[in-house]
């Protein structure tokens, strides 16, 4: 892979045009309600008579905030009201049981995610409850194998619930920050101090926590380049393991919250190449690496590590190094990927509890893949991970001729290899310093369900790892 990141503005701006994230492939439009619970029910069954069942992740999605942040795309409940939780939980419990019976016992957990919306809404009690259950009824891999891991809003978090989620068991953190800037802050409703940040930040490594992620995010109204930077030279010398800088994407008809922002406070697309340049200059001489897709990780971080070996993954929760194993969806929105399947939970609370309170898994949609799906799937994780195409070993794993096969998609790429993006070889296709920050464009080219305007596709922004 070419660890190279030059940026070319010219470039970045002739391939912007809206396209998926590739957290799964086929992306989540392509869902359909004929999926429901008898199709997962038959999913984890055939999981479970795999000669050698994949290990199990978890993702257990918490809607509730207390607040709006006027940029946000997440799937979340604005709520003051702490006793939301408990109800919550006492669904999520039976859904935890129901899911569980699914699965054999022997099957290891060696990664639990807590993502939302805002899972420190709870309280460090009930968050601990919540992990006992699931600890009840999945079989946990040892300690030093696992990643147990918390989306956490510095704001409502303290250094002393930070050491109960030691003592818990979680091991990475992720945090929201954005923008340290108080004329930002005060624009998207969201006043953050650099203290409090820090101190939670400082907490985590104080208790044993492997890894501490913070989320930035650059687009954002009222940013300028000089707030920004003092943002990055603060984020940098807290020294989080990674950073995910994401682009602020303005679509107030499908985010209601936006419309609190006025398009006038936001920097020109020309700004905003602008910041996303300071971002990739300081983190770069700040000893980070580009993973990919926003994401960046210091050197002796395990993203970074996966990624030298070839084992990095992605998924609905972003980079993972859990290759091998299946992921297990629970609560409002979240989204299961089990064998050659995906199948998501109701984005509404309503139906999600409706579901739930009838006995039922609460399977709205989802989607059986097949052979051409497999491929394509195979192939854009490989592309998105490792940053190349290795020709040879998709066609021994797949029994295809890959010029064959591809031989349309490689026809619409080659615009992007005349530009440099990519290098077709003899068995591989490598993705140039160039094209690093380019991949979705590249997977778009063999990604089937694309029509020749892609604005129809998956690409609404995500601003956290939520599902």
């Amino acid at each position: 892979m070419d660890a190279s990141l030059p940026f070319n503005a010219e470039l970045l701006r002739r391939y912007d045009r809206p396209g998926p994230r590739y957290t799964s492939y086929p992306t989540a439009p392509q869902f359909s309600n004929a999926f429901g619970e008898a199709q997962l029910r038959e999913a984890a069954a055939a999981s479970n008579g795999d000669p050698i069942p994949r290990r199990l992740s978890l993702y257990v999605h918490v809607p509730f905030c207390v607040s709006p942040c006027f940029y946000c795309g997440c799937n979340r409940i604005i709520t003051r009201d702490k006793s939301r939780a408990e109800t919550y939980l006492a669904r999520l419990y039976r859904e935890i049981d129901m899911t569980a019976a699914l699965f054999d016992r022997d099957r290891e957990v060696v990664q639990l995610h807590l993502g939302g919306g805002t899972p420190n809404f709870m309280d460090p009690s009930q968050i601990g409850e919540l992990v006992d259950a699931l600890r009840r009824q999945f079989h946990f891999a040892r300690p030093e194998e696992s990643d147990i891991s918390i989306e956490l809003d510095p704001r409502f978090v303290s250094p002393a619930d930070i050491a109960e989620l030691g003592r818990i068991g979680f091991n990475r953190a992720s945090f929201g920050v954005q923008d340290f800037d108080p004329v930002v802050q005060q624009a998207v409703n969201r006043i953050q101090s650099v203290e409090e940040t820090r101190a939670v930040v400082d907490a985590c490594r104080a208790n044993g926590f492997r890894s501490v992620n913070v989320d930035l995010i650059y687009g954002l109204p009222k940013q300028n380049p000089e707030g920004f930077a003092r943002t990055l030279d603060t984020v940098l010398e807290m020294r989080p393991d990674r950073l995910a800088v994401y682009g602020y994407a303005h679509l107030p008809d499908v985010f209601r919250p936006q419309n609190q922002i006025k398009a006038e406070d936001l920097p020109s697309a020309e700004q905003k190449l602008g910041l996303l340049e300071l971002a990739i200059t300081r983190l770069s001489a700040g000893g980070y690496e580009y993973i990919g897709m926003d994401h960046f990780a210091l050197p002796d971080d395990d993203l970074a590590m996966a990624q030298a070996r070839g084992s990095l993954h992605r998924n609905f929760m972003g980079y993972t190094t859990h290759a091998d194993s299946d992921l297990i969806g629970m609560g409002v929105s979240a989204i299961s990927h089990i064998g050659d399947t995906f199948s998501q939970n109701p984005r509404d609370l309503p139906s999600w509890q409706f579901a739930i309170d009838e006995g039922r898994l609460p399977v709205f949609r989802g989607m059986q893949l097949d052979e051409d799906d497999v491929i394509r799937a195979d192939l854009i994780q490989q592309l998105m991970c490792q940053a190349e195409v290795p020709m040879g070993a998709l066609e021994r794993r797949h029994a295809i001729d890959f010029r064959d096969y591809f031989a349309d998609s490689l026809a619409s790429m080659k615009p992007l290899e005349e530009d440099g993006l990519v290098r077709v070889e003899h068995d591989r296709i490598k993705v140039t310093g160039r094209g690093r920050l380019l991949l979705r464009n590249i997977a778009m080219c063999f990604d089937r369900y694309l029509t020749p305007a892609p604005a129809e596709s998956d690409s609404r922004p995500r601003f956290s790892r939520a599902i």
